[in-house]
Parts: structure tokens; sequence; C-alpha cells
């Protein structure tokens, strides 16, 4: 697998890194969570044949530092570093592909909704916006209850409490042991986000409204995409809501909510199948 080339993109508040692979249209792949662009690596290599790979760590996890002091995280700033991390990789202003999943999937969404001509295709995988849910209220006591545990307990009783009320212990366990030692790093680093993660991004990622007049008018778009393991559960709603909303099929990948990790050959198969 060719190595990535590896850049830094300054924007308001934040240095992004950002790492890019392979030839023809670009492709932005979002991690949700607290994952990096580590997340996506043995994906990314296995696109890099068909499309410019594009994968970055989102502002204050990992390798892309805040300027200032934690401070909490707005959907609407973050799919403007995705836009301009676009402007950066293809200048030309040539329509690009994402890939979110997650909360990186609500950014994908919402820069769907504020750049739609920057945009060629948008799969949202299982984006976190239970707001367009009919019990939204009851979704949203729960995540403000696990941020609130994550304050008195801390990091791994918040994490348990999420794993347990998002159906986690449905089924087999993931299987983490032929994990590459790059994903293996990802995940390492991810654990060292996850409070900020909790603190600083779950609440206001998962509370947020996108633009539904603008994400109609270009819903042509978007893929809501969910995994088959997360039938049924709290984070495949959302995008079932979104593709009964817009009267498409649920694209469907491998795995549950973390597949891009635990089914990578398969999950790149689909996205390419999905962006073809």
């Amino acid at each position: 697998m060719a190595e990535p080339s590896i850049g830094t993109l300054k924007v308001p508040g934040a240095t992004l890194r950002y790492e890019v692979r392979g030839a023809g249209p670009v492709l932005l792949l979002i991690a949700g969570g607290g994952g990096d662009a580590g997340i996506f690596e043995p994906v990314a290599g296995a696109l890099a044949d068909r499309f410019t790979v594009v994968t970055y760590d989102p502002r204050g996890h990992s390798r892309s530092p805040l300027d200032g002091p934690d401070v909490d995280q707005r959907v609407e700033v973050q799919a403007d570093d995705a836009y301009r991390l676009l402007v950066r990789v293809a200048p030309d202003g040539a329509p690009a592909y994402v890939f979110g999943t997650s909360s990186g999937a609500i950014v994908a969404v919402e820069l769907l909704t504020r750049h739609p001509e920057r945009l060629a295709r948008v799969v949202a995988h299982e984006p976190v916006l239970v707001s367009l849910l009919p019990d939204a209220a009851e979704q949203h006591a729960f995540f403000a209850s696990v941020v609130a545990t994550f304050h008195r307990s801390g990091v791994a009783a918040a994490m348990a409490d999420m794993g347990a009320g998002c159906g986690e212990g449905r089924g087999e366990a993931p299987d983490f042991s032929r994990l590459s030692p790059g994903v293996l790093s990802a995940l390492q680093r991810a654990q060292g986000n996850a409070g900020f993660f909790l603190g600083r991004i779950l609440r206001p990622f998962s509370g947020h409204v996108p633009s539904l007049a603008q994400l109609d008018l270009h819903a042509g778009k978007l893929v809501p995409a969910a995994g088959w393991g997360s039938y049924g559960l709290r984070l495949y709603r959302p995008a079932a809501a979104l593709a009964g909303r817009y009267g498409v099929e649920l694209a469907e990948f491998p795995g549950g909510h973390v597949g891009v990790v635990t089914h990578p050959g398969q999950f790149a198969l689909r996205v390419g199948e999905l962006l073809s």
C-alpha cells in the first residue's frame, strides 16, 4: 500500500492534519466519534485505485489541535472545515464524493446542505440525527444522560452507558484481532479523544437539526446508509428515517456502527458500489 501524502490546513480556530492517496475524483472520508484519519487506512487504500482519497483528523482530535482551550463543537464549523479541505485538495472546483460515519455523517449531511455545488454524492452512514425521529425528546434525554455520566463518573462509565443504550451488546462482539497496526494505533488515539468527544461533541452533534428545506432540494445526492448489524437499534433509526423521507432504499453496509473498522474490505467494496 502506497504511503499517503500528508498535509496540514490552517482553519479558523484549529489546524487540520490530512492525508491524500490515489488518483481520480476526490473522495473525502469523515470519521465519527473520537476517530481520526487512521480508522480509514484499509478502506482508503482499497479505494485509491479509483479515487483521490482524502482523510483527516477532525478539529480537536489526535493530530488536529485547537488553537485555544477545548470548547463545545458545532456541526456548522466542522462542515466548513470539510469544505475548506475540499477547496485545498480540489481547487478546480470539481464535485467531490463524501462518505461520513456516525457524527462524521452529520458533518457530511450539513456539508451537502451548505455546499451542494461542490458535491457529487454523499453517503451518510448511521448519522446520529435523532432530531428527525418522532421520539426525539427521548433520544436527546438519553444522550444528555450519557454526558452527565461522563462528567460525574468519567469516560469508561459514560461509554458503557452509551454502548448499552445503543444496543452494542446485541449479537457477536466485534472482532478486533486482525486489525492492522495503523488501525490499532487509530483506536488508541480514539480512546484518547473520548473525553473530548463526550464532553464537547456528543450533545451538540446529536442535538443538531439540519436544514430539511435545503436537504430536500438536493436529496438526490444523498445516500442514507446503515450497517446490517445495527438493524432496529438507536443509531440505525435516523438513517432509516432519511431513507423513508426521500423514498429511497436504505443502503446496507457490512457490520454494525463501526463496520468501517471491523469489515474494512467489504466496507470499501460497498462504498465503491454506491459511488460508481
